[in-house]
């Protein structure tokens, strides 16, 4: 009766096959670490794209609403407080401004979280962190077999 990968049951298995499976588990590890880095990379690019997208925002609110918005606005307060119309001008753009503001923090706020993004320093951590242990480890040491086992097999093979 054989294992699956053809060496006798209760068996241990050879060197050759314990570095093989190791370089295998290796590389796995690697393959995962650099999949993980690349999803943590994904994450920082999208937090700069909404960065972007609310900065775009924010420039497009202030430059195609003034015109609309402003006199809209400006007419609105000159109806309620009778006021000078360029005063009124002038509130509703400060209006705007703070409304493009807004906008602005927003879009600061998502550019500070994409250039904190520690994805790829996490990674390499972790990395550096499984080599070291990999450095460190020692195999465990071997029982000796007993001596009754190599007498067992000395006696059947006269």
């Amino acid at each position: 009766m054989s294992a699956p990968d053809g060496s006798p049951v209760g068996a241990e298995p050879s060197i050759g096959k314990l570095f093989a499976s190791a370089t295998a588990e290796m590389s796995a590890l690697v393959h995962d670490e650099i999949a993980l880095a690349k999803a943590q990379l994904k994450q920082d690019v999208k937090r700069g794209a909404v960065s972007g997208g609310a900065f775009s925002g924010a420039g497009a609110v202030l430059l195609f609403s003034l015109p609309m918005l402003n006199f809209a606005l400006a007419y609105g307060i000159r109806t309620w407080s009778h006021w000078n119309l360029a005063v009124c001008f002038l509130l509703s753009f400060a209006a705007n401004v703070v409304v493009a503001g807004l906008l602005g923090l927003i879009g600061m706020a998502f550019a500070k979280k994409a250039k904190k993004g520690k994805g790829p320093q996490k990674v390499a951590a972790s990395m550096k962190e499984t080599a070291g242990v990999l450095q460190n480890a020692k195999p465990h040491p071997r029982p000796d077999l007993p001596d009754t086992h190599v007498e067992v097999v000395a006696r059947s093979s006269s």
